[in-house]
């Protein structure tokens, strides 16, 4: 096994292989909610190698393009949504936008798989051992450079799956790291098979399956401590159409109705709106925010999204801010940190403003927030705010709750309409939980709004495209979950040992 001999005909037939490809990276969307066929990620990987361990590095850069696309153009197409029905872009121009977004996003992909040709060189063993190594970092990288796109790990998956025991272990990444490692298991197995050396797969098969035994076992160790008494909750989802979120004729509107939903629930003891559902600057908004003060009882919080207006020590002038703040038996005010191109500011904004209408949609030109915030109190527990986006950040989230017993999550998800994208989100910001051993609220305009439990388990929750308030009760927790303290440099150390040490060396040593 040690030269890449193991050809199949997955690798030998150049269209056969280029479609196998496409389709192994969109049964990775499969995986992930709302379909949930987590046991389709070992089989993507499987197919992945054995279209792909022949190759060399040149063609693995098409190869690993190929599988991106096939992951991007299936499980981020919820990006069309937002160009083309809210984005002001015709069709045509929406469908070029999506496509350079899914064909940008392979490129991490192609990279991948073109490092990985190199470091192995032409070892199959090496190609084995180095693929879930070079496949998290892959992940990781993506996870941070321009802005980041941590988004359909194969991890999420195991949120429900036998794996996601080791979530608050080794984190999402980690998760990630087995399920690519059982796929090069099973690509193993078929070549000892063939080889008949049906001992040596006997053992592999078992330390795997010891491996996928063992997580549902660990999934029942109570890594954080949760308050006895609990803490009443309900959050409100107005269903305020995105055509007329930001239309000043429709402001009071939407103000009424987020009232009228918490008309029953003033003495609630946690109370929570979506992102923006104040959708006037902070500076702007006394009225309102003395309103909801008046009317909450003693030991009442409201927490909701507002935009904020004012100047910026920091950035040295005058900025909005994407920010969520508590009402209250409560205090503080938290700014956005990890903002959406395009979508909370734009790139290169002195040459697109004005190019297209996706360049200036409402509200983008918010400013990141400072780092370090201190979590948010309400009724005397630190409760940890991440708005949107951010809570797709397994390191950012794991970081910023060690100071807080309880998540918060708010979104507006109304940008993607019915696509899969607001459930994908939904079971990402349910991975965070279960990583950090918290209660995750959700608050969302359209949906899905949740209470996900310390264990990444949706307790509550209303339907999508309604007007509701969801209620509940929810538990502080104490403690650290092991991810928590050391975030994904275990699984990335671990990726760059087995790079050091298994890589074929481009330098020789010397006599």
């Amino acid at each position: 096994m040690g030269n890449t001999a193991l050809q199949s005909p997955l690798s030998t037939n150049r269209w056969l292989r280029a479609a196998t490809l496409v389709v192994a990276g969109a049964l990775q969307t499969l995986t992930l909610s709302p379909f949930e066929l987590w046991w389709l990620g070992p089989v993507s990987v499987l197919l992945i190698l054995l279209a792909c361990i022949p190759l060399a590095p040149g063609k693995l850069f098409r190869a690993g393009w190929l599988a991106g696309i096939g992951l991007f153009g299936s499980g981020a197409s919820w990006v069309y949504v937002s160009i083309s029905e809210y984005g002001n872009t015709s069709v045509p121009l929406a469908i070029l936008l999506t496509v350079i977004f899914v064909v940008g996003l392979g490129l991490f992909h192609a990279l991948a798989f073109w490092a990985w040709g190199k470091l192995a060189s032409t070892s199959a063993v090496r190609r084995l051992i180095l693929f879930p190594a070079i496949w998290v970092l892959g992940d990781w990288v993506r996870s941070w450079l321009l802005t980041g796109f941590p988004w359909l790990y194969l991890g999420n998956a195991h949120v429900d799956g036998p794996l996601g025991g080791f979530a608050p272990v080794i984190g999402v990444h980690g998760v990630t790291f087995l399920v690519v490692a059982s796929g090069a298991v099973l690509y193993g197995l078929w070549w000892l098979v063939k080889e008949q050396r049906r001992g040596a797969a006997g053992v592999a098969a078992l330390l795997t399956a010891t491996l996928w035994l063992s997580g549902p076992a660990l999934n029942k160790v109570a890594w954080t401590t949760l308050d006895s008494e609990p803490t009443t909750f309900a959050s409100m989802q107005g269903n305020i159409p995105q055509q007329i979120k930001w239309d000043p004729d429709f402001l009071r509107d939407q103000i009424v109705i987020y009232l009228g939903l918490t008309e029953e629930f003033w003495e609630t003891d946690l109370i929570l709106w979506p992102e923006t559902a104040i959708p006037i600057p902070q500076d702007q908004a006394g009225k309102i925010i003395e309103y909801i003060a008046g009317e909450l009882g003693d030991h009442s919080t409201l927490i909701t999204g507002i935009p904020w207006y004012g100047f910026s020590d920091r950035i040295e002038d005058f900025t909005f801010h994407n920010s969520i703040m508590a009402i209250g038996n409560g205090s503080g005010t938290y700014h956005k940190q990890k903002l959406v191109p395009f979508g909370e500011y734009v790139p290169l904004q002195q040459y697109l403003r004005g190019l297209i209408g996706f360049f200036d949609l409402p509200m983008s030109s918010f400013s990141r927030g400072p780092e370090n915030q201190p979590p948010l109190q309400a009724n005397g527990n630190g409760v940890m705010p991440f708005i949107c986006y951010e809570v797709a950040y397994p390191d950012f989230v794991a970081r910023n709750a060690r100071n807080a017993g309880l998540l918060l999550t708010i979104s507006n998800d109304g940008w993607f309409g019915d696509s899969i994208g607001p459930l994908q989100h939904l079971q990402i910001a349910r991975m965070r939980a279960l990583e950090t051993g918290r209660y995750m609220l959700r608050g969302t305009n359209n949906g899905v709004t949740a209470i996900i439990d310390q264990k990444g388990r949706i307790a509550e929750t209303i339907p999508q495209f309604t007007r509701a308030t969801l209620q509940g009760e929810v538990f502080s927790a104490s403690g650290s979950t092991p991810y928590m303290q050391s975030g994904s440099w275990p699984v990335l150390t671990l990726a760059m040992i087995l790079i050091v040490f298994v890589r074929e060396r481009v330098i020789p040593p010397r006599a």
